[in-house]
Formats: C-alpha cells, sequence, structure tokens
C-alpha cells in the first residue's frame, strides 16, 4: 500500500524549508523590535474554548473544526485559531489579575476542514501578536504598524490596508436590528448559509463571497453610521495614529471580520495579486474575549496571519528570498591517519559553529575536492600523509585556487576570520 499525504495539508521540503525559516524569523524580530514576548499553547484545546470565542453559529464552530474525544471522553479540538489559545493561557496564569500590559506574539499550525484552494489548506500556518491590558486607540493602531513594518521588510508592494469599526455591543444592537431590516424582504435571494446567518448573526452576511449576496451586501447598512459617541471616537483615534505613523488605509464599512469576539477596531491587509481569496492578514480589537473565557475584564488587540498568503504573495510579486546558506568548507581527507585527525578537527569545527561538510564515501582527493566544488563549498581543508606529518592542513581557496599551510590549533580561528571579513586567500 502506498501513504499518501491527506487533502488539503503539504509537505514543506527541503527546497522550500529555507524561505518559510526566513519569513518566520523575520516575524519574530519584527514582533520583538515592537517589545512582544513569544508564547507558545497547544496544538489541541477544550472544544468549548472555540466555541465560546469564535461563536457557537460561526462557521469555524459550525463546519471546519477538527474535534475529537479523548479516553475519558473529554471533548477536545485541533486549534483552528491562535487568539482564543492565548487568551486562555493568560487567564489561566492569572496575568489577567495584574494591571500591566502584556504584548505577545506566537507561530504555528492551525487547523481547519475547509475547501483546499491556493493558499487555504486544511492544515496552516499562522503567525499572530496580542496586546492584552489598554483599550487606548493607540495600541489598534501599534498593531496595525507591527505587520505594516514586517510586510515592507519582506519586500511586498502591492499590500494594502483597510479599516473598519464594529462597534461596541451596545451600538452594535441597533446595527443588526438594521441589517435584519434590509436582508429580510431578500431572503430568497441569499445563499442557503446567510438565511441562516440572518437569524443568528447577521453581520456575518457581510463576510460572505457569494455572488448574489455580494450584490445585496453593496446596498446594506454600514456599521459606521451606527457607532456611539465612544466607538466612533476611538475610531477616530486609530485613523489620527495611522496617519501619524504614514500608514495610508482606505475605510471599508463591509468589514466584519469572522470571529464573534472582535469589537471597534477591525481591519484587513490585502494583496490584489492573490485573487478573490486576497487577505493576507487581519484582526481588530476584541475586549470582550478575556472575560467572556473566565477572566477579568480586560481590553485586548491583535493581528493574525497566513504563511501560505505571504509565501503566494512573495511569488506573485516576484520577490526572491535568499538561499540557504553554502558550505562554508569541504573536509578532504587521505589516508587512515588523516581520517581519524580529521573526524576530530570535523567535529570541533563544527561546534565552534562553522558550516563543515564531509563525505566519507568518495576515496580519492579528486573525488572529494569535485563533490565539494558541486556543493559550493569556498574552501577546501585538506589533510594526507604530508600534512599529518607536519601537524598542519592545507587550505585551498576553490574560488581562487590559492592555498596555504596553516596549523591545526590555528585552523579554527583562520576560518573564522576569512568567514567575517569575506576575503580569499592572498
Amino acid at each position: 500500500m502506498q501513504y499518501k499525504i491527506p487533502r488539503g495539508t503539504f509537505d514543506i521540503l527541503p527546497e522550500e524549508s529555507y524561505r518559510w525559516q526566513k519569513v518566520k524569523q523575520l516575524f519574530c524580530e519584527t514582533a520583538q523590535a515592537f517589545g512582544y514576548a513569544e508564547i507558545e499553547t497547544p496544538i489541541f484545546e477544550q472544544a468549548e474554548l472555540f466555541e465560546r470565542s469564535s461563536g457557537v453559529g460561526s462557521d469555524i464552530v459550525q463546519k471546519e473544526m477538527y474535534r475529537f474525544q479523548d479516553r475519558k471522553g473529554r471533548n477536545l479540538a485541533l486549534r483552528p485559531e491562535g487568539t482564543a489559545p492565548v487568551v486562555r493561557s493568560f487567564v489561566e496564569n492569572h496575568w489577567d489579575k495584574t494591571s500591566r500590559l502584556t504584548k505577545l506574539y506566537y507561530l504555528g499550525p492551525m487547523f481547519r476542514y475547509d475547501r483546499p484552494q491556493a493558499g487555504r489548506y486544511r492544515q496552516f500556518y499562522q503567525y499572530g501578536a496580542e496586546c492584552l491590558g489598554s483599550h487606548h486607540p493607540y495600541y489598534d493602531a501599534e498593531i496595525i504598524e507591527l505587520e505594516d513594518t514586517f510586510l515592507r521588510k519582506l519586500g511586498l508592494k502591492q499590500i494594502r490596508l483597510e479599516l473598519n469599526s464594529v462597534g461596541c455591543p451596545v451600538c452594535g444592537q441597533d446595527y443588526d436590528a438594521a441589517l435584519v431590516e434590509y436582508f429580510t424582504p431578500h431572503k430568497d435571494e441569499l445563499c442557503p448559509d446567510c438565511q441562516v446567518r440572518l437569524q443568528m448573526k447577521p453581520r456575518r452576511i457581510l463576510d460572505c463571497k457569494v455572488p448574489s449576496c455580494r450584490a445585496l451586501i453593496e446596498n446594506a447598512p454600514v456599521m459606521t453610521d451606527y457607532l456611539d459617541q465612544s466607538c466612533r471616537e476611538h475610531f477616530e483615534q486609530v485613523q489620527k495614529y495611522l496617519t501619524e505613523m504614514e500608514i495610508p488605509f482606505t475605510l471599508n464599512p463591509h468589514i466584519v471580520r469572522g470571529l464573534d469576539y472582535y469589537t471597534q477596531t477591525a481591519f484587513e491587509f490585502l494583496n490584489p495579486v492573490l485573487g478573490a481569496q486576497n487577505a493576507v492578514s487581519g484582526g481588530g480589537r476584541y475586549d470582550g474575549l478575556v472575560e467572556q473565557i473566565g477572566g477579568k475584564p480586560t481590553p485586548a488587540v491583535g493581528i493574525a496571519g497566513g504563511f501560505e498568503r505571504l509565501l503566494l504573495s512573495l511569488e506573485k510579486e516576484g520577490i526572491t528570498i535568499s538561499e540557504p546558506e553554502k558550505p562554508f568548507a569541504a573536509l578532504i581527507l587521505s589516508g587512515e591517519k588523516a581520517k581519524t585527525e580529521g573526524i576530530y578537527l570535523l567535529a570541533k569545527l563544527r561546534r565552534s559553529g562553522l558550516f563543515v561538510i564531509y563525505d566519507p564515501e568518495r576515496e580519492t582527493l579528486s573525488a572529494q575536492l569535485k563533490a565539494a566544488a558541486n556543493q559550493q563549498a569556498k574552501f577546501a581543508l585538506i589533510i594526507g600523509d604530508d600534512e599529518v606529518k607536519s601537524g598542519k592542513v592545507t587550505v585551498k581557496d576553490l574560488q581562487t585556487g590559492k592555498q596555504q599551510f596553516c596549523p591545526k590549533e590555528e585552523l579554527e580561528i583562520l576560518l573564522k576570520i576569512l568567514r567575517t571579513s569575506g576575503d580569499n586567500l592572498r
């Protein structure tokens, strides 16, 4: 029997993994520069955590969660998103009982039973950042600035930011009533999912991608017309900070995000080169979520994005990521005594952080040198009978052909100087 990878998943092969590592590293560096610390949460949690946070009627809970029971019958789920687990950890570790601001970032695999398509998979890799403990509109802008900085560092040029406010639970009631009044006469024109949403959570209709629904959404009431004074002032302040940060944005009154916990600020970073599924990342404020899952009332704001969409964006925009590091040196050994001394030297050099390769299956000097050149090593470290007797190593520059003898005890220093300076042998 030949086993195949499950539908909607993929292997990250060596020829691609370096690109993933570079993007992950850049996100970590960017988040840390903004004062965020890394957190890791389990891949599975209690299913109820996501039901309470995402909303029982959400697509994630109704259609997309991978659920299972353990041997004691407890209902668990593979995490479909990263915010709820971070907030659960925030509450469980009693950070909600302190007055300090908590800034966290994460990255890792998430799972949703979704229809696989370009940039969307059933196991996907998400990155995110969460700022908990302040309602100040500056932090809404800062979390957006973090993502904008990250995307700019990647070199993406086509990204655009769209911004909205979904209000608070109080002003949201009037808006929901207005949506029900607007969509009810058109109920038969809505897709089956949106007919259900009309009864449970009418704002979710605004996120539907079905063409017939999109046509109705164009003339639907907009949330910004229903904001109370507090929400309106908060939204204006967020826009003011973004303007001062020189981050361009477009107001889009139809942004609602797909999860129940969002309040006030909601935003998305889009890349038109991706086609219909053009969202790279998104987020917003969720002031009620900490209390909703058992903590003290704590304001919060966050961002999340998918690595697959990022890498696809880079590919579509023709942006390349530097290839993996090539071997700095290749060890070339001839003779049994040379092999004994060489293996010791190889281990020592590797422990010092140098990228040195060795091929024990090639016997002749010429075959070993050819293999070293094929792997684009910069230097060859040659040890034969003469080198064993003299206690030296022949260091050959494979780019210029020049070589010099170096005492074994000084080899590590010489190689580190060459690596740091980027010089060739003279």
